[in-house]
């Protein structure tokens, strides 16, 4: 088979299933109201936050110019580390230039051959991916499994191990039982590593993460990763913790190491948007009033951070509720196999906090009428359990 005939029956089994996907480009302005972005909190359009990017541009340039070890480090990544730390309750931060580069950087430079990594069923495929470049032996457990994650450190044999998670989940937006799992992790000598990339800015005390609320941010054992490019708004990641942790990622972290630094604009917005959160605790609070709302609206499950999930039929339906859906001006998204880690597709909408109130009302209203004639188009469609997950991508 040639590489044309190859790649033209990947595409027919891709659309027979229902699993196509293309890129989609927005314009400026286009008036659609946006419940499918990560911009949880508004703060990408804010009036500060931009003008904060737009002058780091005109003073810096439009990128850093190097990696961060050298020239490619500014004072504005120094700032932004310092009070993104301050802010979460950590001792040190690392900025990386993606949320992604964060998660494979503190995984794949402290588990080795000679390490095992114990993984959430459900994380991000930024943890799954740094979980198999590390080389280390890995065990996936059940979702929010206490009592699978202590069994498999139990039969760790002496070997240095990692616990990873996410606070709140990118999909079904659960939370994981941190406290237990900070706990078990404490007993076996294990690192846990938390994912923050949807609890920061929406959970936790002002949205200071769900480690910060539960009084786990000082706990040594425990390393958080986050990413920028959501509740703040821009874009890059960090990871989070001891200050000894952060030199090793210095000296050790291939992404950070071979990577160009963060530009200075998505630097300086980060930071905008991080002293705006610091100042405007009443975001945080918004997304949990409005998410409790629309999950009553639609009858799903509330979610622990901004992110509600709608469950469909089938991709087929998921994908003709998200095109009724911006037909009538709203904008979901769609999430379906391998996107999902339990094989089901679903409507994703996040609960914006910036949003004002008649256009929230809107947007709800839309999201209430293609709920109800999804469930009703495809009654007699059972939502299948598919084992698939993104582990096995």
């Amino acid at each position: 088979m040639s590489w044309a005939e190859w790649f033209a029956a990947q595409r027919a089994a891709r659309e027979a299933a229902g699993l196509h996907r293309t890129l989609r480009p927005r314009a400026a302005g286009d008036g659609f109201i946006d419940l499918a972005s990560n911009d949880y909190l508004g703060l990408s359009g804010d009036p500060g936050v931009r003008r904060a990017s737009a002058e780091a541009a005109l003073v810096w340039g439009a990128g850093a110019g190097a990696s961060r070890l050298v020239t490619g480090t500014t004072t504005l990544h120094t700032e932004l580390e310092r009070e993104l730390a301050e802010f979460t309750g950590r001792e040190a931060a690392l900025v990386f230039s993606t949320g992604y580069h964060a998660n494979l950087s503190a995984v794949t430079a402290l588990a080795d051959r000679d390490a095992m990594i114990v993984s959430d069923a459900h994380v991000h495929a930024s943890l799954i991916d740094a979980a198999r470049l590390s080389r280390a032996a890995v065990r996936v457990v059940p979702h929010n499994d206490v009592a699978a994650v202590r069994a498999a450190l139990a039969a760790a044999g002496g070997r240095r191990a990692l616990v990873l998670t996410e606070s709140v989940f990118s999909v079904l937006g659960d939370a994981a039982p941190l406290a237990e799992l900070t706990g078990v992790c404490a007993e076996h000598d294990a690192l846990l590593v938390v994912d923050e990339a949807h609890g920061l800015g929406v959970a936790g005390d002002g949205g200071r993460g769900l480690l910060h609320g539960l009084g786990l941010s000082r706990q040594p054992h425990v390393v958080m990763t986050a990413t920028l490019s959501k509740s703040l708004g821009a874009m890059g990641g960090a990871v989070l913790g001891s200050a000894a942790l952060i030199d090793h990622l210095v000296n050790r972290a291939r992404p950070f190491i071979f990577d160009t630094g963060l530009a200075p604009a998505p630097t300086a917005g980060a930071l905008a948007a991080l002293r705006t959160l610091r100042a405007r605790p009443d975001l945080p609070a918004r997304i949990h009033e409005r998410g409790a709302a629309l999950a009553e609206r639609l009858d799903v499950p509330r979610s622990a951070g901004a992110v509600l999930s709608v469950p469909m039929p089938s991709p087929h339906v998921a994908v003709t509720a998200q095109a009724e859906a911006l037909a009538a001006g709203v904008r979901v998204g769609c999430f379906r196999p391998p996107s999902v880690p339990d094989g089901i597709s679903r409507l994703r909408v996040t609960t914006h906090a910036g949003l004002d109130e008649e256009r929230w009302a809107r947007a709800v209203d839309v999201l209430a009428r293609v709920a109800a004639q999804s469930s009703s188009s495809a009654s007699a469609t059972k939502i299948p359990a598919g084992p698939r997950t993104q582990q096995s991508r």
